[in-house]
């Protein structure tokens, strides 16, 4: 909405200091500081709001060393994430830009299905929360949305079905050559094939970083980081020169998603203020849903979702270490003949408790030391992610 104004007062009345608003850098800086101002003003009333009608977290496994004092912290703090995200986007971006609309659709519909699920929590006192059935075929439908999108849209689609492989010399990979096999047929369902891609990467990156979720402040630090890396590759990938020098994708107009994930690079760090250990507040689904679909959606729309295993390399861990526990507890069962209800032995687990950083609890590390750990292979992982621009 701003950069509208001041493009008027700029071309009507030649307004000091209102071109300033056409640099997709100075927008962006101004996004990020805006997204901490909201945090940081309205976080503290919004947290008393949230204690006052009893707004609180309950925790599964009190066993947990620091668990018991985590009940009844207040939750659904994602609602002050989302405003971070929302407003300075509305405020700094071009809002007739497709890819700003596009993020700004699966910030809100991943929201509204994280505030569903957190309001059954809260409010109707199911603990499961949202059927987990609801969840994936709300992901699924955002998923195809997106998809068909980016393969349609007269704005977007300018490289097709085509994407980035990390380390490659000739890094662009075209989806279609996955069913070439197919002869004539395979460009009548080469929309099928990358609607089901679309689909796996925002289910599987959206869940990972609901595991995530478990300590406080892991995932929102770990989500800022990723942002910032996201920031970087998006900018470079919007300014022809740069994109140009490191022989990657020219995405016209796809510079103006910056304003976009540095004002979620500013709520996630904003969050963090609250959401450190001893935390204040917890996202609830109604953040981590969100975060984790938004991280999706934008590397699919920079062209980058095959970097995800790298950048997203925590959420990875803590997806794996799930499906690793669940699928070895079952081997187990079935080759000891367990009978229903009798639990696996803590010592025949692959691990002593998932999503993995509850393993490094269990094993007797403190929550600061674990954050920090996950925080340092983070930045290693981001580290990595640029470095692919280059080395091939």
């Amino acid at each position: 909405m701003l950069y509208y104004l001041f493009d008027w007062l700029d071309r009507a009345f030649d307004f000091p200091g209102a071109g300033v608003f056409h640099y997709i850098s100075f927008r962006a800086a101004m996004s990020v500081i805006t997204s901490l101002i909201i945090m940081l003003i309205f976080g503290r009333p919004f947290i008393k709001w949230l204690r006052k009608k009893q707004i609180g977290e309950t925790v599964r496994d009190l066993k947990l060393e620091g668990q018991k004092e985590k009940e009844g912290t207040p939750t659904m703090g994602g609602l002050l994430i989302l405003a971070g995200i929302v407003i300075p986007t509305i405020l700094f971006a071009k809002l007739d830009n497709i890819y700003v609309l596009i993020m700004l659709g699966t910030t809100l519909w991943l929201g509204l299905i994280g505030f569903i699920d957190d309001y059954i929590k809260v409010f109707r006192k199911h603990k499961e929360g949202l059927r987990g059935k609801y969840k994936v075929i709300g992901q699924v439908a955002l998923g195809i949305v997106v998809a068909l999108l980016i393969m349609y849209h007269p704005d977007i689609n300018t490289w097709g079905t085509k994407t980035t492989i990390p380390f490659v010399k000739s890094n662009e990979l075209d989806y279609a050559k996955i069913i070439t096999w197919m002869g004539d047929w395979a460009n009548n369902w080469v929309w099928l094939v990358y609607v089901l891609i679309v689909i796996l990467v925002v289910t599987a990156t959206s869940n990972g970083a609901n595991l995530t979720d478990g300590i406080d402040g892991l995932a929102t630090g770990t989500s800022a980081i990723i942002g910032s890396t996201f920031a970087i590759l998006a900018w470079v990938s919007g300014n022809v020169i740069f994109s140009n020098y490191l022989n990657i994708m020219y995405l016209p107009n796809i510079g103006e998603l910056a304003i976009f994930i540095t004002a979620f690079v500013g709520a996630t760090l904003g969050f963090l203020w609250y959401n450190t250990n001893p935390a204040e507040i917890f996202m609830g689904d109604t953040g981590s849903l969100s975060i984790g679909g938004i991280i999706a959606v934008f590397a699919l729309l920079i062209r980058k979702e095959l970097l995800i295993p790298i950048v997203c390399g925590i959420f990875l861990m803590e997806s794996l270490s799930v499906i690793i526990q669940t699928t070895g507890c079952k081997l187990y069962r079935r080759r000891h003949k367990l009978a229903p209800g009798q639990l696996v032995p803590v010592e025949k687990r692959p691990f002593l408790m998932t999503p993995l950083h509850h393993h490094y609890q269990k094993k007797g590390t403190k929550e600061q030391k674990i954050v920090v750990r996950f925080y340092l292979v983070g930045i290693l992982l981001a580290i990595v992610s640029i470095v692919t621009l280059k080395l091939r």
